[in-house]
């Protein structure tokens, strides 16, 4: 079992209430399983916002590889709209 730290904290008041509220009506036995759930919760949101980045970077890398090997083509408006309303009438 990993060892245990006390931490002091300071928040907002309107974010302690809602810590106390969480508390006070029976949702957390205590302030600090909130503090940890918010903190798993932010932890794995972090996660994803982490592999969305890598996954847009990876994009913009192949991009520009693409850019400089002269795999492009003009910007067509009317082409992109005509292939979306093509998508969208797909049953």
């Amino acid at each position: 079992m990993s060892s245990i730290e006390r931490m002091t904290i300071t928040m907002p008041a309107d974010m302690a209430a809602i810590v106390k509220s969480a508390v006070d009506g029976g949702d957390y036995a205590s302030t600090s399983e909130v503090v940890r759930e918010a903190l798993r919760e932010w932890k794995l949101r972090r996660g994803v916002q982490e592999r969305e980045l890598a996954a847009l970077k990876a994009d913009i890398d192949k991009g520009l590889a693409d850019l400089a090997a002269g795999r492009v083509t003009d910007f067509n408006p009317r082409r992109i709209i005509a292939r979306g309303r093509k998508l969208l009438a797909k049953p």
